[in-house]
Order: structure tokens, then C-alpha cells, then sequence
């Protein structure tokens, strides 16, 4: 049924504990000549939460639900986790992997859309891990997958869920990462986001209004960035008259520090200072028909199908070594430094 004898999850990766943050974000940011009190700002985030980024047990916990989804399959795949930016790191995993005998693997990873943060680094990131381990297998990364129907139905199941606790024609906000517009693929990025979003809305409240908005941008103030910021798209609703909303974070695949603090913390506190209803809807996470979606791109590697939902269709198996590649001496890329 598949021709790989592994799958290899791979994720940002986060501090476990107060004296992990600002390491991991030292990590994150390295090259990039971030001042220390940025640093300490950001790290702020990670202590209100106890130090702690949730993405590495939500990866675990994913993990854990691909394992059971394959064995009941009837799927005898092996599973592993690696991270870009803390541990267990890719090399680390994939130095086991071939410690193990694994020579082919597929990849998973906890991005959904294409672009230069989404797709390209993780590429890279693959590529250099491979490079540090001796015989290292082979390792092809999944398609994009923001417009597989294991991905839009819970978001479609959550913003339903979500509508039903504000009042009626409430508008949709659809919250995504921003990324510098010189980013490589950024039009790509939108264009996915655009597609997803109006996938979703015709499918939930096709006559409430909507927009897609981003947040938890990093970097200079003086570089310019996808817009509008969440905050300054509530506080525009908030002079219109609006007075309900549902955030749909449809950028994100769990609620990490992004969506747990950016939405959940300074979106939610000033919704309550204007007086605003506002609810966020889940994201995927461990929702059954996300993770039967992972064992679903596994095995259309070998087979002719490709399941979609919106007018993009689907995303190529296999990138070009030029897609979504900055050119030299860019360094002003986003590295998503409060994954």
C-alpha cells in the first residue's frame, strides 16, 4: 500500500520549561540580530503559560493518534517526531531513523500551506538533517494540505460550533501567521488562505460577513508585513457598530503559543475592553478526520487520487529546488519566533 517504510512528523518545536525559553528563542532567531529585549519581550508569552509551549504535546499527542490510525489500518509503519527548533531535532530523529534501518520515509508536517515559512524551510531543514547523518534515508515531504478535506471539516465542525455562542450574524475573522511581504510565495500563501476561508464560509454562513486578517508578526517595524493585524481588524469592527465575532484561525494546526496568546490572551482582552462577543473556533489538532487525513496523504503517493475542497486543486508531490527560495542576502525572513 506504500512504498516507505516510515513517517517522519516534523514540527517547529517549543520550551518545555522556564529555563528553555530564552535558549529556544535564541535558536529561532539566531542570524538575525534580534535585540535582547525583544527577546525577553516575546519571552514573556512563554511565562504566563509556565515557560512552557504547548506545541511538543500536541505533537506528542498527534503522534500517539497517527500510530493508533495506522495500526487500525492495518498499516505496520513506524513513527518519529522531529523538530526544526528544539528537541528531539530533525538530525537527532533522523540519525535514529537510520540507526533503526529505515532507508525511504515520508514526511508530516505541522504547516498546511506553501510559501517560503510554510513549506521551503522545512524543506531545508529536512535536507541539512539528512546531511549530518551517515546513510540517512531518503525522505519525501507530504503535499501541501490546507485545502484537503481532513483539514477544512473541523474547521468547519469548530466555526459552526463557534457561531453558535454569539449572536446571530456575527462576522468571520480568518487569523493566519503574517510574513513579510518580500517573503518567497507569499502570493501563493494568500492566495491558499483566501481559498480556505471562503471554503469555509460558504460552507457555515455564507451571508455573514468576513476577512482574513493576520497576526503575531515579528521583526522591524520599518519592514513591511501582511495586513491587518487581528487587534487593529476588532478594533475597525468595533467602530463600525460591529458587535460579535468568531476568530477562525485557519493559519495554524494546533492551538500553540500563537493562538493561545496572540488570540486567546491579547485578542480576547481587548474584545472585553470594547465590549465585543467574540469566540475562537478549535483548530484541527487531534480531530479524527485530520489525523486520518495524514494516513490519507501517505497513501495517495501511490495512487492517482488527490482530495481537495476549494478552486486551487491540489498542491504538487514534489517542489522544485528553486520553490519558494529567497534570494542571497535576504536575511529578513520570518523564522515564526513564538511558535
Amino acid at each position: 500500500m506504500t512504498s516507505y517504510d516510515a513517517l517522519l512528523l516534523v514540527s517547529f518545536g517549543g520550551p518545555e520549561g522556564p529555563d528553555e525559553v530564552i535558549p529556544f528563542l535564541e535558536n529561532v532567531t539566531r542570524g538575525r540580530n534580534i535585540p535582547r529585549e525583544r527577546l525577553e519581550r516575546v519571552a514573556e508569552h512563554y511565562h504566563r503559560f509556565g515557560g512552557v509551549s504547548p506545541i511538543n504535546q500536541q505533537c506528542r499527542e498527534l503522534k500517539a493518534a497517527i500510530e493508533a490510525d495506522l495500526a487500525a489500518a492495518g498499516l505496520d509503519l513506524p513513527v518519529y517526531w522531529g523538530n526544526r527548533n528544539w528537541q528531539p531535532y530533525l538530525a537527532d530523529t533522523v540519525r535514529q531513523m537510520a540507526a533503526d534501518g529505515v532507508h525511504r520515509a515520508a514526511a508530516f508536517v505541522t504547516s498546511a500551506y506553501s510559501g517560503y515559512s510554510c513549506c521551503r524551510q522545512y524543506l531545508d531543514d529536512l535536507d541539512r538533517a539528512r546531511a549530518e547523518v551517515p546513510d540517512a534515508p531518503d525522505i519525501d515531504k507530504l503535499r501541501i494540505y490546507y485545502n484537503h478535506p481532513g483539514f477544512v471539516m473541523p474547521f468547519i465542525e469548530s466555526t459552526r460550533a463557534a457561531l453558535a455562542k454569539v449572536p446571530e450574524g456575527a462576522h468571520l475573522v480568518f487569523t493566519a501567521h503574517s510574513v513579510p511581504l518580500s517573503q518567497p510565495g507569499r502570493e501563493r500563501y494568500v492566495a491558499e488562505l483566501t481559498d480556505l476561508a471562503e471554503v469555509v464560509r460558504a460552507r457555515v454562513a455564507p451571508d455573514n460577513p468576513w476577512a482574513l486578517v493576520y497576526q503575531s508578526r515579528s521583526g522591524s517595524p520599518a519592514q513591511p508585513w501582511l495586513e491587518p493585524d487581528i487587534c487593529d481588524h476588532l478594533e475597525k469592527l468595533h467602530s463600525e457598530g460591529v458587535q460579535a465575532a468568531v476568530i477562525v484561525p485557519i493559519g495554524f494546526v494546533s492551538d500553540h503559543l500563537e493562538v493561545k496568546y496572540d488570540l486567546d490572551v491579547e485578542a480576547a482582552e481587548l474584545a472585553a475592553r470594547l465590549g465585543m462577543t467574540v469566540e475562537r473556533a478549535a483548530t484541527p489538532g487531534t480531530h479524527p478526520r485530520f489525523v486520518a487525513m495524514v494516513r490519507a496523504l501517505l497513501l495517495e503517493r501511490s495512487a492517482a487520487d488527490r482530495a481537495t475542497l476549494g478552486r486551487l486543486g491540489p498542491g504538487p508531490d514534489l517542489c522544485s529546488s528553486e520553490c519558494c527560495r529567497p534570494s542571497l542576502g535576504d536575511h529578513a525572513l520570518d523564522r515564526r519566533s513564538s511558535a
